[in-house]
């Protein structure tokens, strides 16, 4: 396969290309230009629901791909089912090595992500972020739901973006721009699947323990990891946040898709 590196001259060139182009038409130029070396990370938030329904109308399956904690709601993996069968496709889930979790539990606790920021970080080390590493193995380019909107520490995402944090491949937010209404507006016109959560106050939706719903007027994200004050509400899948904590493991997955803002319904 010809070579698909893109320097961060190429990057600022597509970031203009595309700017007043669609997210449909952005993810059509990124899957012509890469091929099989580019895959979809989902998580099955709302982001992930626009995402899986846009790459569906593609012209050429693309692999997607997710990370299953092992401390998941089981909302989340009845949304993973339902996706499954309405767009006719299999995940591939990446999950923490067991030894790794046996050696962080036998030393920290079941519960270590209470007790101090380095702690939870560690823990999002060994569940997300080493196999979030090996889903990206082999891979040029990957497609993400970040957006502007989301935290102040995303406020700066463009959508071409070389990922530093793994290896320079190229990082692509093709819904960087939009709101939290465009997507909840998308999800309702399509009459696409959500996870059931959203229904009960939860807007961003991770682990069981680490989630609770959010109160009126706070962040999107203040209902992750609730419990830390001035914390940056990330858990290091978009930069590494774990170095110098020892030698233990985090998990996500992957799927086959081929052809074939306001809460829901309000």
């Amino acid at each position: 396969m010809p070579d698909r590196s893109l320097t961060s001259a190429d990057v600022e060139q597509l970031n203009h290309q595309f700017t007043h182009q669609t997210p449909l038409e952005l993810l059509n130029w990124a899957v012509n230009f890469y091929g099989d070396r580019i895959a979809l990370c989902s998580a099955f938030g709302p982001e992930g629901m626009v995402l899986l329904h846009l790459v569906s109308r593609l012209e050429r399956p693309i692999t997607v791909f997710t990370l299953d904690t092992g401390r998941l709601p089981p909302e989340t993996h009845q949304l993973m089912q339902r996706c499954e069968e309405r767009y006719g496709i299999r995940v591939d889930v990446y999950a923490p090595e067991p030894a790794d979790i046996r050696a962080m539990v036998k030393q920290h606790g079941i519960n270590l992500f209470f007790k101090n920021v380095q702690l939870r970080e560690l823990c999002c080390e060994m569940r997300k972020v080493r196999p979030l590493i090996r889903a990206l193995d082999g891979l040029s380019a990957w497609i993400t739901g970040l957006r502007r909107s989301q935290a102040s520490s995303r406020e700066r995402i463009e959508r071409f973006e070389i990922d530093q944090a793994h290896s320079d491949i190229v990082k692509v937010n093709p819904l960087a721009g939009w709101s939290e209404e465009q997507v909840w507006n998308y999800i309702n016109m399509h009459a696409l699947p959500y996870n059931t959560l959203h229904d009960r106050g939860y807007r961003s939706i991770g682990c069981a323990c680490c989630t609770r719903p959010t109160n009126p007027g706070e962040d999107i994200r203040a209902g992750r990891w609730w419990w830390e004050e001035n914390s940056r509400k990330e858990c290091g899948l978009h930069g590494r946040v774990a170095d110098g904590m020892g030698d233990l493991d985090s998990g996500f997955g992957a799927v086959d898709i081929r052809t074939s803002s306001t809460k829901p319904n309000e």
